[in-house]
C-alpha cells in the first residue's frame, strides 16, 4: 500500500468507531489485530481482531451520543501511520472503566454535556489491513467538559451507586 492508502484505511477505521457495523470492521481490521488500549475496557474489547474492535466501538456508543472524530492531521511512514483528531459527542448513558481484571473499577453517570477533546492514534498495518492501534488522549480534557472533575459530593455518591450497579451487572452476566 502506498501513504495515500494506508492514510485512508487508518483513517476509515477511526470513524468507524463512531457509526461501522462488524462486517466495516472486518474490512478493515486485520484477524490478529490488537488494540493496546483494551486492558482498561470491557472484556469483550480485550481480544484481538475485527470482533474485539467493534466491541470498543459497542461500549463507546453505549455512553456516548453523536459519537465522531474530526481528522486533523495524518501521517505515514512505514507501515505506522498517526491520526490527530478531536473526539466529539454527548454522553447520554454511564461511562464505566474496567480494572486489568476485567470487572467495573469506574462509572462517570451521563450528566448530558457534550465534549470535544484531542487525541493522536496510533495504528500499524500488516496485509493491508490495521493490525495495531494505541492512542494518547486528552482524558482530564474529556472529564472536566463532562463534569467529572472536579466532582461534587453529590455527583460522588452518583458514581458510587453507577459502580455498584455496573459491579452488579457484570456479575450478573457472567
Amino acid at each position: 500500500m502506498n501513504d495515500d492508502e494506508l492514510k485512508a484505511l487508518c483513517t476509515r477505521s477511526i470513524h468507524l468507531m463512531g457509526n461501522g457495523d462488524l462486517s466495516d470492521f472486518e474490512a478493515v481490521i486485520h484477524p490478529d489485530a490488537r488494540n493496546r488500549e483494551a486492558e482498561v475496557e470491557p472484556p469483550a474489547c480485550r481480544g484481538t481482531g475485527p470482533a474485539a474492535f467493534y466491541a470498543t466501538a459497542l461500549w463507546l456508543r453505549s455512553a456516548y451520543a453523536d459519537l465522531q472524530w474530526e481528522i486533523h492531521d495524518v501521517v505515514a511512514d512505514g507501515d505506522l501511520v498517526v491520526v490527530h483528531a478531536t473526539m466529539s459527542g454527548r454522553q447520554v448513558r454511564t461511562f464505566v472503566g474496567y480494572g486489568p481484571d476485567g470487572s467495573p473499577a469506574q462509572a462517570f453517570p451521563a450528566r448530558n454535556r457534550t465534549f470535544a477533546t484531542t487525541q493522536s492514534h496510533w495504528l500499524r498495518v500488516a496485509d493491508g489491513k490495521v493490525i495495531e492501534h494505541w492512542a494518547n488522549r486528552d482524558d482530564l480534557g474529556t472529564a472536566a467538559q463532562l463534569g467529572w472533575v472536579p466532582p461534587s459530593p453529590v455527583y460522588i455518591l452518583k458514581m458510587m451507586l453507577a459502580l455498584r450497579k455496573a459491579r452488579r451487572q457484570a456479575t450478573e452476566s457472567r
